[in-house]
């Protein structure tokens, strides 16, 4: 990767991010997700990434990809962070199973 930090850069980073979390949760039910710290822990820093770099997009590109929530992904990162310790997990655990993937399609 080159030194150059623009959208394609940030989209690349952010597909990586959500590619992990793809692999790591693979056929893993609730129970095992929140049974497993390590898992946990990934996937928190994983999300806390992803919506690190989404700052990072232009505002241009995300007024063109309108159709994703990036003020709810910001904000979900916020929660996080903040209420650490007090993280819903059935939270999360939806968002990885059922939301992630739309993330990166919209990104391709």
């Amino acid at each position: 990767m080159d030194n150059i930090k623009n959208d394609e850069y940030f989209k690349k980073i952010i597909i990586n991010d959500v590619d992990k979390i793809i692999q790591y949760s693979k056929d893993t039910s609730y129970d095992e997700f929140i049974e497993n710290e390590e898992l946990v822990d990934a996937i928190l820093f994983r999300l806390i990434q992803i919506s690190e770099n989404i700052k990072k997009l232009s505002l241009d590109f995300r007024l063109k990809h309108s159709n994703v929530p990036w003020n709810e992904i910001i904000g979900f990162r916020n929660k996080i962070v903040h209420d650490y310790g007090q993280t819903d997990y059935s939270i999360v655990y939806e968002v990885v199973t059922s939301d992630i993937k739309a993330l990166k399609d919209a990104l391709k």
